[in-house]
């Protein structure tokens, strides 16, 4: 798995390291990435939609948030690359966990869309893909908090270098 997370980090980094896209993705201007802020909606909302199905009965209601939440997912996925980037090799290697346990979270959920509302497939997809987003959620705070993935990254001790007023 080293090698190709290797890859793709080299790949991204080639892309946009240095540029403004860099900053923006990575967050320069808020202080700290900014994936984990975008990542509570596809989280939020597919954590919620069986949840509503389960204690409301409401079906549509709880496909309409799996189609937010699966809607909102290319953007944290565009950030966390930015931030993949920069990792060093024992975080990519959480990290490519991490994104991997995701798309396959991303998988079920799509795939209970495609199924008729209330069918055993689609609770069964849903119920997978919340396990699977459950994993993939701790190993992302595994890579944040035990690994300090992101962590300073944009502190400096001269604050007219500061990359926030750049």
């Amino acid at each position: 798995m080293e090698r190709p997370a290797e890859a793709v980090a080299r790949a991204v980094r080639r892309t946009i390291s240095g540029t403004r896209a860099d900053r923006l993705l990575g967050g320069a201007w808020l202080g700290h990435p900014v994936h984990p802020l975008l990542v509570t909606v596809p989280i939020g909302a597919c954590v919620s939609a069986p949840v509503l199905e389960l204690c409301t009965g409401n079906r549509q209601a709880a496909r309409w948030l799996i189609a937010l939440g699966l809607i909102a997912v290319p953007p944290a996925v565009v950030a966390g690359l930015a931030d993949f980037a920069h990792l060093d090799a024992r975080q990519r290697r959480v990290g490519a966990l991490h994104a991997t346990a995701n798309v396959v979270s991303t998988a079920f959920f799509g795939a209970s869309l495609c199924c008729r509302p209330g069918a055993r497939s689609a609770k069964v997809s849903m119920a997978l893909g919340t396990l699977t987003i459950a994993i993939g959620g701790a190993l992302g705070g595994h890579l944040s908090y035990a690994q300090g993935a992101g962590v300073r990254r944009w502190q400096n001790t001269d604050e007219s270098d500061s990359p926030v007023r750049r």
